[in-house]
């Protein structure tokens, strides 16, 4: 089964992913996508590190997040990805793309892109049971800097392919759970 739990910032999604995941009954795998580059950051996983249990495991991607789900995927075995924003938002600065549209210029997006594809064709092949954390970025105002135009455009487009192929959506608004799929 594959599940996809959006919502907004401090909406609940990471904490539902979490109770589906112990829910499972299987054991539980944690890819984090986050980096700790600063101090904010590092709190914020922090906060994340101190409320799973100690037998979860864990799993460090900032890319690569196909081939980490392959090796990790097995019968009896939960994935818990947390976050698909961050991962996109490590993608977009690893590569070209970032740069270039702070620049003004054609964005370059093979990097993201790839991975994104990867993603996608790979996802319906695993076994077990994979839980994706995503925010949903779309339902503010426009904004007003080019990458910050980049990254919403492409988290949309993003949360659409990965609820493609998903056999469960739910969105989370003030902790409440609203099933899309």
């Amino acid at each position: 089964m594959r599940e996809l739990i959006i919502g907004g910032a401090r909406s609940g999604k990471s904490t539902l992913a979490e109770k589906r995941a112990v829910e499972s009954g299987l054991h539980v795998i944690y890819v984090a996508t986050a980096q700790a580059l600063d101090g904010e950051m590092e709190r914020r996983i922090a906060l994340h590190q101190a409320r799973r249990p100690a037998s979860w495991g864990l799993v460090e991607a900032p890319l690569g997040l196909a081939e980490t789900l392959i090796a990790n995927a097995a019968p009896g075995v939960c994935l818990l990805v947390d976050c698909l924003t961050l991962w996109l938002s490590n993608m977009l600065f690893a590569g070209v793309a970032a740069k270039q549209a702070e620049a003004g210029e054609a964005v370059d997006c093979a990097l993201f892109s790839g991975e994104v594809q990867a993603l996608i064709e790979t996802l319906p092949k695993l076994p077990g049971r994979i839980i994706m954390v995503s925010n949903e970025v779309g339902w503010g105002l426009v904004p007003m800097g080019a990458v910050s135009r980049l990254f919403t455009d492409e988290q949309g487009r993003l949360n659409q392919r990965v609820a493609a192929v998903c056999d469960k959506v739910t969105l989370v608004a003030a902790g409440l759970p609203l099933a899309l799929k």
